[in-house]
């Protein structure tokens, strides 16, 4: 599979370019091979009607990821695994490898790209996080491509769904909700004396809006004073973590949120160096340095969706009927290295975290999850 980077527009000569892992794209080539794809794509849409797919049917399945991090990678990794193994199961292609895109957080890119999966007339699109979300529901309205997102942290919050069991569109998908008073206590649990959290996210970041007002509600609750700090580039976020630091925080929370886990890498050192420890919203950020990293299992998660993606194009359920699936947020990772350099001990952490948890991982900092295993 070929991840692709929408790049540029040449409006002129409607030619888009697309860069990504040494591979070019030219959009006039695709809209040529849409053409000889119109009896697979008149296939794929009898089968949402609810008839039965033909043997052998291919289908065209758009990925749009929001941006390039370790989680979203993880779900789309899983999401590629499961639509291979499903096919084959089912005696269907899911044809993703010409249709997956990665926007690199960027509007006009995702906008573009949702532009040429319409074009395309794929049978469905995936977007993976909220803001990539927003912009296919956008882009299908008209056309009714199903859209089955995954990584939406607030669906209902966010306006892509009118509720959880009963979407009300085209659309439906996986939520990664997040349990905030979950992390509070498990930082309480780590130090009983806290007095100051740091809140650090992105503002803009819509996956982070609940979350965030989720712990100040808690903290308030517990009287405990927090201090929050945003970012929307890495550069911002750098800043905005080494005033959390001068601003004397015991402990950092950070949600769901895709900008700061794009630069977590750029920061847990400035952390570990100050006797900081953050705790996060995934299991990536304890991945890329951060010490905790707390929710739902992305891999499962991506397993999930393609699932759905089956369930839609191949037995005909509706997107519009199809609840939204949730997940338990109850894995714990610890990140073994900077615990050490924390001077925490591994034992007593993971004895603290235990009642609060179904399970306590250990993982040791790495760039992707290709490069280390949780233990």
């Amino acid at each position: 599979m070929k991840k692709k980077v929408l790049t540029a527009v040449l409006a002129a000569a409607m030619v888009m370019s697309m860069a990504g892992c040494g591979s070019t794209k030219d959009t006039t080539s695709t809209a040529g091979n849409t053409a000889s794809t119109d009896a697979q794509t008149e296939s794929a849409a009898e089968t949402t009607d609810g008839t039965e797919a033909a043997s052998g049917a291919t289908y065209k399945v758009g990925i749009v990821q929001y941006v390039d991090d370790a989680s979203l990678n993880q779900i789309e990794a899983a999401i590629e695994a499961e639509l291979d193994k499903k096919g084959e199961e089912l005696g269907v292609t899911f044809d993703y490898g010409d249709y997956t895109f990665n926007g690199q957080a960027d509007s006009t890119t995702l906008n573009q790209i949702a532009t040429e999966l319409v074009a395309d007339n794929v049978d469905v699109i995936i977007p993976i996080a909220t803001p990539a979300a927003m912009i296919m529901q956008n882009a299908t309205e008209d056309n009714q491509i199903p859209v089955v997102f995954s990584a939406v942290s607030d669906p209902v919050g966010s306006g892509l769904v009118e509720s959880l069991d009963a979407p009300g569109a085209n659309i439906t998908g996986t939520s990664d909700y997040l349990d905030t008073s979950s992390i509070m206590k498990l930082i309480q649990a780590q130090n009983p004396d806290v007095k100051k959290i740091g809140l650090l996210y992105d503002v803009g970041q819509d996956s982070s809006t609940t979350a965030i007002q989720e712990a100040k509600d808690y903290l308030d609750e517990e009287g405990i004073e927090y201090v929050e700090r945003t970012g929307t580039t890495t550069d911002e976020v750098q800043l905005a973590a080494e005033a959390l630091i001068a601003d004397g925080v015991d402990a950092v929370f950070t949600p769901t949120d895709n900008t700061i886990m794009t630069a977590e890498l750029s920061i847990y050192e400035k952390f570990i160096e100050a006797g900081i420890p953050h705790y996060t919203g995934a299991d990536s950020f304890a991945l890329n340095g951060a010490f905790v990293g707390y929710g739902v299992d992305y891999a499962n998660l991506g397993q999930k969706t393609a699932d759905m993606i089956a369930d839609i194009l191949v037995d005909g359920a509706k997107p519009e009927e199809t609840a939204v699936e949730t997940f338990d947020n109850g894995t714990t990772t610890v990140n073994t290295e900077t615990c050490e350099a924390l001077g925490l001990d591994l034992e007593t952490i993971k004895k603290d975290f235990e009642p609060l948890c179904t399970q306590v991982n250990e993982i040791t900092t790495a760039e992707s999850f290709d490069d280390v295993e949780a233990k």
